[in-house]
């Protein structure tokens, strides 16, 4: 039984006007934040952590198949139970990030779960001293452990990197006050800010939702607001970079790992040369992208120049109207079905089960994400819903991700995670089929206008930009390593990147230097950005094929996205006729992007 929860009395952003907002019922994962099955998962974790050591230190490499099954399985089993605790605890947090107890019972949660894991250290670095040879007699031997193949080559490809067990017990440790410790202040610290508009003061998410206002007048207040608060919290935002950046940098010395883009790459499971591929693809494909589209722009804006208040501006005759709740589950579910009626029956638990939280309220964590928590529960799903259409593909996006993680879920604790370069592929795809549907139900020219438009504004967003915050994070930490980075320092280069992205029908505000600060994945997740321009560059060639009338495609489709992480993206791509490693994959998708451009500007001639 779910049942509906109220969140602490505040009210939703958007009001009454966008329908019922669903927000998360967490019951699944645990009922109450002090239900006594916390501590009860909290004490077995500690004691099967050190049980486990007990059983298996110093003695994987004398197992046989079986014995080796055994103790992966039970590994597993470790890690289900550590994460259903951390992501009650986080998605707790997520949803108000500035209560004090919530915060607390994160960060402790956090404490325990290190500190209990860390018996669990020598496992992956005893399991890379074991000798090839016998490890693929053992996978030979035993079907049900050659299901684990892929991750046991993941983890043995980290072999080169590996530091001595005591040092790696350090960094363990150590974790919670490093990187994690900035993360938490930064995530609190940008919760936390407020910019005054007209005497009214707006949390971030509200800030930057004024930025695609049709009112170009609130547009710049908005802009102005931002840069403002952005500007005077420089050597804060400064500081945490400084300190991240050369943390990753003495650890990635020491792990020999030859460029600071490495780690993520080998965690992607993913070659330097396709990112750079895409990377190169992408760089010289902006003058007939987003310089020609933003100066299209322009024109149908009636102006000489954009300034960066003008960047996600609605088109003239675009009616803003707010989509409300029903409509957006309607339109979502429907071009889902109209796919395959199974992936609308995986989305549809979501919107009848508390498995989203919607609402954008003060003190909730910006932006929108799937967390996928453990293969034994199901995907939570975080929104900022405030009616637009953007909104809405918003809503298609996550829920792509949300059904990947359900099918994945099978594959178990260890194989289900999928990289991150293919972790996008079903929310960019949900995206498509949601854009493909109002499309085809545009009642005229100028509303498929505006459609187009804004798909080509999502596009760019993904792609272009993307691949400008992954040039960004490489100048970035390529400087560092030469010291101590200023803020103007930073600026500068985020200032680069930025002219040379989106063109030069661009002015850029003063102030609007400083507009890296707010971008989480460079605290988070260094080198993440390049994914989600792989995901829609894959996507649309994917989407191609489905267009050509593919024989089978949407059973390849769900074979591909029931893999997880069990397979790599050469093998899931062959039964579609796709390889990213081919230097023209990446044009295919770009082409996709400039032919719709060319629709566009068709339309004006």
């Amino acid at each position: 039984m779910h049942s509906t929860l109220t969140r602490d009395a505040r009210d939703p952003a958007g009001g009454e006007d966008l329908g019922t907002l669903p927000v998360w019922d967490l019951t699944d994962l645990y009922t109450a934040p002090d239900a006594p099955e916390i501590t009860r998962d909290l004490d077995w974790l500690e004691a099967e952590a050190k049980g486990f050591a007990a059983d298996y230190e110093g003695k994987l490499s004398s197992l046989d198949a079986a014995g080796l099954l055994a103790a992966i399985q039970r590994h597993e089993r470790i890690d289900q139970v550590a994460g259903r605790l951390g992501s009650y605890a986080g998605l707790r947090y997520y949803q108000l990030t500035i209560d004090p107890e919530r915060a607390k019972a994160f960060g402790d949660i956090q404490t325990r779960l290190t500190d209990a894991s860390a018996p669990l250290v020598f496992f992956t670095l005893e399991l890379n001293r074991v000798d090839d040879a016998h490890l693929d007699a053992l996978l030979a031997e035993n079907a049900e452990l050659a299901r684990y193949r892929p991750i046991l080559d993941r983890i043995r490809k980290m072999k080169p990197h590996q530091l001595s067990d005591e040092l790696e017990r350090f960094l363990h440790d150590q974790s919670v006050v490093g990187a994690a410790a900035w993360n938490r202040l930064f995530d609190e610290t940008m919760a936390g800010l407020r910019f005054e508009i007209d005497g009214e003061q707006l949390a971030i998410e509200a800030t930057l939702d004024r930025l695609s206002d049709t009112d170009r007048a609130k547009r710049q207040a908005a802009a102005e607001a931002l840069a403002e608060v952005f500007t005077e919290k420089l050597p804060f935002f400064a500081r945490v970079t400084n300190t991240l950046a050369k943390e990753k940098e003495v650890e990635d010395r020491w792990r020999k790992f030859p460029t600071p883009q490495a780690s993520r790459h080998l965690a992607n499971d993913v070659e330097p040369e396709v990112v750079q591929a895409l990377r190169d693809a992408v760089v010289a494909a902006y003058p007939r992208l987003s310089h020609r589209y933003y100066a299209l722009k322009a024109k149908w804006l009636g102006l000489d120049k954009l300034a960066v208040w003008d960047r996600n501006a609605p088109l003239p005759k675009d009616d803003d109207r707010k989509i409300r709740w029903p409509e957006a589950q309607e339109t979502v579910l429907g071009a889902y079905g109209a796919f395959d009626p199974r992936m609308a029956e995986l989305a549809q638990p979501f919107f009848d089960k508390g498995w989203i939280d919607a609402p954008a309220t003060p003190g909730k964590a910006p932006g929108a994400f799937a967390h996928p928590t453990v293969t034994d529960a199901h995907p939570y799903v975080l929104l900022n819903y405030l009616g637009k259409t953007r909104d809405v593909m918003t809503l298609a996006h996550e829920l792509g991700h949300g059904v990947h993680q359900r099918l994945a879920a099978k594959q178990g604790e260890f194989l289900s995670s999928t990289p991150l370069t293919l972790a996008e592929t079903a929310s960019v795809f949900g995206e498509m089929l949601t854009f493909r549907r109002l499309l085809d139900n545009a009642p005229d020219a100028k509303a498929r206008k505006i459609l187009l438009a804004s798909k080509v504004e999502d596009m760019i967003n993904t792609v272009v930009r993307q691949i400008a915050f992954y040039d960004f994070e490489c100048r970035v930490h390529a400087a560092r390593r030469e010291g101590e980075l200023t803020p103007d320092d930073i600026n500068a280069i985020w200032l680069a990147v930025q002219h040379e992205s989106l063109g030069p029908v661009f002015d850029f505000m003063p102030g609007y230097e400083a507009f890296w600060t707010y971008i989480p994945h460079f605290i988070h997740s260094p080198f993440y950005v390049y994914a989600y321009a792989f995901g829609d560059g894959l996507v649309n060639a994917l989407y191609a094929v489905y267009e050509e009338g593919d024989p089978g495609f949407q059973d390849k489709y769900f074979a591909m996205l029931e893999a997880g992480g069990s397979k790599h993206h050469k093998e899931l791509l062959a039964p579609f006729g796709l390889d990213a490693s081919d230097p023209t994959f990446w044009d295919k998708g770009l082409s996709l992007i400039s032919g719709m451009i060319d629709e566009l500007e068709a339309m004006e001639a």
